[in-house]
């Protein structure tokens, strides 16, 4: 949903916007099959009944209705996703990395698909492009583990403890799925502060590699 409201803030901006995923698990201790509720495992976690847990995942379902997303929380499956980012960072290198994300969540949002399974990754891969024998030698083995790990650890430098977090130039931060106004007024002034501010150029000496031109008078 936070990734939705930065691509259409980054449709209102003028300007070349150039937006790079990173590997975050919220729990990398969770096992790769879960026979648990998305309700249940809130519940537990918070302290809450199931009902409550429900009732607040629907808002967050109604939330990216809003913006065109469709949440079946009720047949998500969970799993562990660091296969999953390891596909990602995998397509990074064949340049399919913003599409192999989009696959991967709507198919864990919308379809309710099993992204832990290397058969589900194998089919999501090779509908955004990418080679299946590739894809499957590389999940097979440790590859791309390291990218993956390089990603959380420095998530961990930047002390980011919950996802979605946006850093922009390394140095404004955006935390949660914030309105799209927010982002747009966010990357305005990175934009602004960027611009080289020039100072009575017009009557300066302009020299470069073929020597000054001096300004007439």
């Amino acid at each position: 949903m936070g990734k939705r409201r930065l691509e259409d803030a980054i449709k209102q901006i003028d300007h070349q916007i150039e937006v790079t995923y990173r590997c975050f698990e919220l729990d990398p201790t969770m096992g790769k099959d879960v026979k648990e509720s998305m309700y249940e495992t809130l519940a537990k976690k918070y302290g809450m009944s199931v009902a409550q847990a429900k009732a607040n995942t629907d808002n967050v379902a109604k939330m990216a209705k809003e913006v065109g997303l469709d949440y079946h929380m009720d047949t998500l499956i969970q799993t562990n996703t660091f296969d999953a980012h390891r596909l990602t960072m995998y397509a990074k290198t064949k340049g399919l990395m913003k599409e192999m994300t989009e696959r991967i969540l709507h198919a864990y949002f919308t379809e309710s698909k099993h992204i832990g399974d290397y058969d589900t990754l194998t089919e999501l891969a090779v509908e955004v492009g990418l080679d299946r024998e590739g894809v499957q030698n590389m999940l097979a083995s440790d590859e791309m583990a390291d990218a993956v790990r390089n990603d959380q650890q420095t998530a961990r430098q930047y002390g980011i403890s919950s996802v979605p977090f946006f850093l922009i130039n390394k140095k404004y931060a955006i935390t949660g799925a914030q309105p799209t106004e927010a982002f747009v007024q966010a990357l305005q002034k990175v934009i602004a502060e960027d611009k080289l501010v020039v100072l009575n150029n017009e009557d300066g000496l302009n020299c470069d590699k073929d020597g000054c031109e001096i300004p007439e008078k």
